[in-house]
């Protein structure tokens, strides 16, 4: 059978997702995985293999590599959110967590929860894929090689650390390079030699072929359907080409090996397939005086659901706003935006926005991931299922989400408030992306980088300085106030200055002023609010707000 009617690519999600965007602790070397690796099949019986326990891991982490146990959890919760499960279940989790009255009470039902082992341990060696090396940090490039050469236009042009992960040409270089440190991770102790390499005659089993699917998947070049590594290396035709003997039940270490390096290919529904060969979208409101540069691009018209991806770059004081099926489910990378506003109103899987600046992002529940890197004076208001910033300055986040937001290294004055506003089909959006409003730790994040232990680079938003948003699009739904409600002290600073407007009322009411003074009255406000307008940046997002003369709501 020919080969090249066999394709494979590397997974993007994985790397988006599940890569955390920071150097990985040291112990997750290599040295120490192969050491995990043979541990975990020793310690089957105790929660260790096939499926690793919390309980297990947190021994493995804290007792063994001396992780910081909050540190344990966080890898451990970011591979589980990867995994498939209904909203349903994802809710009822978030049930469960909110009934604990204590921290013990939330230990024992983690101890109830397991992840793939192989597959955790693939996911744990692809976090040096943001490990800072010596050696890129005095060049600024890997050695160069033809692959690594990035062809992505614009939105890749540094290989630093933020990019990789949006960078397909960088995850197929990874799995590529990292191969056979990869299956070597994955091998039964006893196909090892005393220094954990593989021989010529190493065996693959067929459980370690399905973790691979973890990163890999394929296609034949005739059918349109993608299949997972697995049913592909195990297809009857292609056992003489992968290695797999069906009397040992196992695939041959260096044919595999040999095979998978001869199928991989470009990812079809990477970032830079739907830069090159994307839809081109016209979404943003033309304001005057602005020259349109806005590029979107988005490969939905042809990938399938789980690879869907939404590219928008340099948005320039315009106004944005979709909700639609061409963003449900769908990656979504915001990219050198400035001076804009944008509404993305469906529920998301996960969003990147990176070099943004003096911009506002609305946005509709985020299944997974919402990562910020190098973005200055931005607000972003969104339910999301997890957090991360890296170097940004004087954002504001207004946010609900069932884990902690992670403060990455190089931000300085971050602000955290509640989640403060709501469009009619919010609810039924969170239910599609298993969110609930509790639990809700907008209020408790967590430092990871070792720079700032210190805990003044962010700040809580003073009730005093809190305003609810309005959504100013009419929809069809159900949802008429903010999920969850506010904290009470911010619920009370807006009671309170409802209460000054009633009094101001009433004072106008009773000064029984004659018609002409009402009149004059009225312009003196009027200028007053319109000088606040210019004044605080609110007249040009007001502006923006106007749709072009065929325009829609």
């Amino acid at each position: 059978m020919d080969q090249s009617r066999v394709l494979l690519w590397v997974k993007a999600e994985p790397f988006i997702v599940g890569a955390l965007q920071v150097p990985p602790p040291s112990k997750f070397s290599l040295h120490y995985l192969r050491k995990i690796a043979t541990y975990v099949r020793i310690r089957a019986t105790e929660g260790a293999y096939p499926r690793l326990y919390w309980s297990t891991w947190r021994h493995i982490a804290c007792g063994k590599l001396q992780l910081a146990k909050d540190l344990a959890w966080l890898y451990f919760e970011v591979f589980d959110s990867l995994s498939v499960r209904t909203p349903e279940k994802r809710l009822e989790w978030s049930e469960i967590l909110s009934n604990c009255m204590s921290e013990d009470e939330v230990e024992k039902q983690r101890n109830q929860l397991s992840v793939d082992t192989l597959q955790f341990l693939l996911f744990l060696y692809i976090q040096q894929l943001n490990k800072v090396s010596l050696r890129t940090s005095l060049i600024g490039e890997e050695w160069p090689s033809p692959r690594s050469r990035s062809q992505s236009p614009d939105l890749t042009e540094k290989s630093n650390c933020h990019n990789k992960n949006w960078n397909d040409y960088s995850h197929q270089a990874f799995v590529s390079d990292h191969l056979s440190d990869l299956l070597e991770l994955l091998l039964d102790p006893e196909q090892l030699t005393a220094s954990f390499h593989s021989t010529h005659s190493s065996l693959v089993s067929r459980e370690a072929v399905v973790a691979l699917s973890f990163l890999i998947e394929g296609t034949m070049s005739t059918a349109r359907k993608i299949c997972p590594l697995h049913e592909l290396a195990l297809w009857q035709p292609l056992h003489a080409e992968s290695g797999f003997s069906k009397i040992s039940k196992t695939f041959s270490f260096y044919k595999l090996e040999a095979w998978l390096r001869a199928c991989l290919t470009g990812n079809p529904f990477g970032t830079s397939a739907c830069l090159k060969s994307g839809k081109k979208l016209a979404w943003a409101h033309q304001v005057e005086g602005t020259t349109k540069r806005a590029k979107i691009a988005c490969n939905t018209h042809m990938a399938p659901r789980m690879h869907r991806m939404v590219v928008m770059s340099q948005v320039y004081k315009q106004t944005l706003a979709k909700s639609s099926d061409t963003l449900v489910g769908a990656h979504v990378k915001i990219h050198r935006c400035n001076e804009s506003f944008i509404y993305l109103l469906s529920p998301l899987r996960s969003v990147t926005i990176e070099k943004c600046r003096n911009s506002t992002f609305v946005l509709g529940p985020i299944e997974t991931a919402l990562h910020l890197h190098s973005c200055d004076n931005v607000k972003v208001i969104a339910v999301c299922h997890r957090l991360s910033i890296s170097s940004t300055t004087g954002c504001i986040f207004h946010i609900l989400t069932p884990t902690r937001p992670l403060i990455l290294s190089g931000n300085q004055r971050v602000t955290f408030a509640p989640f403060h506003t709501h469009y009619p089909m919010l609810e039924d959006h969170m239910a599609r992306t298993g969110l609930a409003t509790v639990p809700n730790y907008w209020n408790n994040p967590m430092v990871v980088c070792r720079e700032n232990s210190d805990t003044s680079v962010f700040q809580l938003l003073p009730p005093s300085e809190f305003y609810i948003f309005i959504i100013p699009f009419e929809m069809e739904g159900d949802t008429t106030e903010i999920p969850g409600g506010l904290p009470s002290a911010y619920q009370k600073a807006l009671s309170q200055r409802e209460q000054k407007i009633q009094i101001w009322q009433k004072t106008v009411k009773e000064a029984r002023l004659t018609k002409d003074q009402r009149k004059q009255f009225q312009v003196l406000v009027e200028n007053k609010f319109y000088e606040w307008l210019i004044n605080t940046g609110h007249r040009q997002q007001l502006d923006s707000l106007v749709p072009p003369a065929a325009g829609s709501k």
